[in-house]
């Protein structure tokens, strides 16, 4: 066994655990942080995307060991929940506009997504729509046509910029 201690979303956690450990399973198993996915535990699919000290991560390709020390930023973290009960209220500008654009189908990749798409904003607060989909490769939903994730996009970049911007694609 080896010891880790990491920041994840906020709060400091040590633990025992196998060398072997993806951070994955360590996220979700020690810490109970369920919205970080399993997809296909070789790094193909982005369900698992997480951010490790400010980048995104597919964690599954990642070892608990090697986060050691490190800060981690979950879907979990994103949102500030306010104390009335009004949980849409404190979504982060992805949350949302994944929610009001339809970005969605079952939901299963749209963690990882979201993730991934954090990161893009971080570096381009402006992103094109080619630009989007650049962004997001190797995160793979195989419900919708992508059309809407990249709505989201833009619609959450433009609510974080303070403006509004046509988020038509494929126009």
């Amino acid at each position: 066994m080896t010891s880790v201690q990491m920041n994840v979303d906020g709060e400091t956690h040590s633990d025992e655990v196998e060398p072997r450990l993806l951070l994955v399973h360590y996220l979700r198993e020690f810490l109970g942080k369920t919205g970080t996915n399993v997809g296909c535990d070789t790094s193909n699919c982005g369900a698992c995307t997480v951010h490790l000290d400010g980048r995104s991560v597919k964690s599954c390709t990642v070892l608990a060991v090697q986060a050691d020390g490190g800060d981690i930023d979950t879907i979990e973290g994103l949102a500030e929940f306010s104390s009335n009960g009004d949980e849409e209220a404190g979504w982060h500008p992805l949350q949302r506009a994944f929610h009001t654009e339809h970005g969605l189908q079952c939901g299963y990749c749209t963690p990882g997504m979201i993730m991934a798409a954090k990161d893009l904003l971080s570096e381009n607060p402006d992103p094109t729509e080619d630009e989007v989909r650049h962004g997001l490769e190797g995160n793979l939903c195989r419900c919708t046509g992508y059309v809407n994730i990249v709505k989201a996009v833009r619609t959450a970049a433009a609510e974080m910029r303070g403006d509004k911007v046509d988020t038509e694609v494929g126009a």
